[in-house]
């Protein structure tokens, strides 16, 4: 399994951004299936986003329109775009890895970051 680090978490005021970026020591982006979760206080892990190798998006209903999932291969890192932030965007952020089916179901992904908070006031 391969390490993978989050950062660009933080507090945002509700319309705002907020970028995340998820770094792996190996280049295993290239050709894997790549997601962010999140978990609300209290609450399960949802699936926000996913991209396949061949860069084919899966999006939770909730975030279409406002995030976006990106990728640069060079770099080994995932990034999560988020705009528009609403207070119920407020959670922990994890990005994940390591599946060979590229839609949001948690039970896909072996590997995960160890999350990234992401607080956003109205």
């Amino acid at each position: 399994q391969v390490p993978l680090v989050e950062s660009g978490g933080g507090s945002a005021q509700a319309g705002g951004s907020l970028r995340l970026s998820c770094a792996a020591s190996t280049s295993i982006y290239a050709s894997q299936c790549l997601a962010w979760f999140r978990q609300a206080p209290g609450g399960v892990r949802e699936g926000l986003i996913s991209i396949s190798p061949d860069g084919t998006r899966w999006y939770q209903a909730s975030v279409k329109g406002r995030f976006d999932i990106s990728k640069d291969n060079t770099k080994n890192t995932l990034y999560l775009q988020m705009n528009n932030l609403k207070p119920e965007d407020t959670a922990v952020y994890y990005c994940a890895a390591e599946s060979d089916f590229c839609d949001l179901r948690e039970t896909n992904y072996a590997v995960w970051g160890q999350g990234t908070q992401v607080t956003v006031s109205s």
